[in-house]
């Protein structure tokens, strides 16, 4: 086999395999790093004690976080968090308490590497591809038996190269480009496929930007989505981790499923209609459509670039009259930086309510609960029906950016039609 024509997710799996691989071989690879939150660690946790071992492989590589359901709206949930508290106590695993932030961010910001393979008791795992991880959501059984062995199997995918051109203008942003392609590619049109997002656009975008299109990369089907780890990522990791990586890319003769060119500075914003993330729609489209709730935040939009975006067209105006907005930093790092910014401020003044940092509407489980006939604008991944706690309430997705401009108007809205009249 050609070692000099391989996609990202080839490259990083032969490493791990010890041989070159191609698409559809099947491996068995050593685990870098193994993540579970409040949703789905306590099944990972009896599914490990059903299994005959004593102790986590490496503790180390073990972090657990609770962000789904904090702080706690019952016993039944406290009971869950005092297990997790403790199995990672006993077994000295890494744990980030309520209020800390959600899983992937924390990931971001302290342990992702390149090169790393990460299995995440979470779909949204393929977030971390950005940085040039080979990582992925896998069921709490599987991730039960890679903390106990340290092994996880897997099959090489097939990659999609999705190559980027141009230069997103302000206020336009990477989710209306990853809302775009969905639409394009359909909720399987890369199932268990890795993504790889290159080209102008990629080299042009921040580090949070690229995490926005490689967190909704499943949304299409995807096990993996990647960014080449290049200068502007060796300088984010450079300056979170304190070393220095080397530059990873995929091949010149890498062997695609489907190649894709867009066009940046053609997409407009767009907009995902209920219920499924697949519907997407530019704002024309939709624009005009009453709201009831807005919320910005997630591990796809709550780091602190969309804080700033939001803030910027909120500055000096107010939230519409019987239109509740909520804003979720994604970590207490980024809350943190908003409030010494003076981000925070701007939401409070203009009539938000802050969460603290964690999932909480996005899950339905608590925060920010829709009621029935109620439309929320939010800024996550997921607008599946019931996906904000009630299944007669509508959710659309948007940017920040549109989400911002929607809760001053009350209605889906164009941000440059709030822009204009500032």
């Amino acid at each position: 086999m050609d070692s000099a024509s391989l996609t990202m997710a080839e490259k990083i799996l032969s490493k791990k395999a010890g041989r070159t691989v191609k698409a559809g071989e099947i491996i068995v690879a050593d685990i870098d790093f193994i993540m579970a939150h409040d949703g789905t660690a306590p099944l990972a946790i009896e599914q490990f004690s059903e299994l005959d071992v004593n102790n986590v492989y490496d503790p180390s590589k073990i972090l657990f976080v609770i962000d789904h359901t904090g702080p706690s709206p019952s016993d039944r949930v406290s009971n869950i968090h005092k297990m997790m508290r403790n199995f990672a106590r006993k077994n000295m695993c890494h744990f980030r308490d309520v209020g800390y932030g959600i899983c992937h961010q924390i990931l971001i910001e302290e342990f992702v590497e390149p090169e790393m393979l990460i299995i995440g008791a979470d779909s949204h795992t393929c977030t971390h591809g950005a940085l040039g991880a080979f990582a992925t959501g896998m069921g709490s059984t599987e991730v039960a038996v890679g903390m106990a062995y340290g092994q996880t199997w897997l099959k090489v995918p097939e990659s999609i190269k999705i190559e980027l051109l141009g230069k997103l203008n302000w206020p336009l942003t990477s989710k209306d480009v990853i809302l775009y392609l969905i639409g394009e590619l359909g909720p399987d049109g890369a199932d268990y496929m890795a993504i790889e997002f290159v080209g102008e656009g990629i080299k042009e975008m921040s580090m949070e930007s690229r995490f926005t299109l490689t967190n909704m990369a499943v949304e299409a089907g995807a096990k993996v989505g990647f960014c080449p780890v290049d200068k502007k990522a060796q300088f984010f990791l450079q300056k979170e981790r304190g070393k220095n990586f080397p530059e990873l890319k995929p091949d010149l003769k890498a062997d695609y499923a489907d190649e894709i060119t867009v066009n940046v500075n053609e997409v407009d914003f767009m907009i995902s209609a209920p219920h499924s993330v697949d519907n997407v729609k530019t704002i024309a489209e939709v624009e005009g459509i009453e709201i009831d709730q807005v919320f910005i935040g997630t591990c796809t939009n709550g780091r602190f670039e969309d804080l700033q975006t939001a803030a910027r067209i909120l500055k000096g105006k107010k939230v519409k009259d019987n239109v509740r907005l909520i804003v979720q930093p994604a970590s207490q790092k980024v809350y943190l930086r908003a409030l010494k910014a003076g981000i925070i401020e701007t939401f409070l003044t203009a009539g938000a309510v802050i969460n603290p940092p964690g999932c909480g509407p996005c899950v339905g489980r608590h925060l920010g609960l829709l009621g029935d006939g109620e439309v929320c604008l939010s800024t996550q991944n997921r607008n599946f029906k019931g996906r904000m706690g009630n299944p007669k309430a509508e959710i659309y997705l948007s940017s920040p950016a549109v989400a911002a401009a929607s809760a001053v108007t009350g209605k889906i809205t164009d941000p440059k039609e709030v822009m204009v009249k500032t």
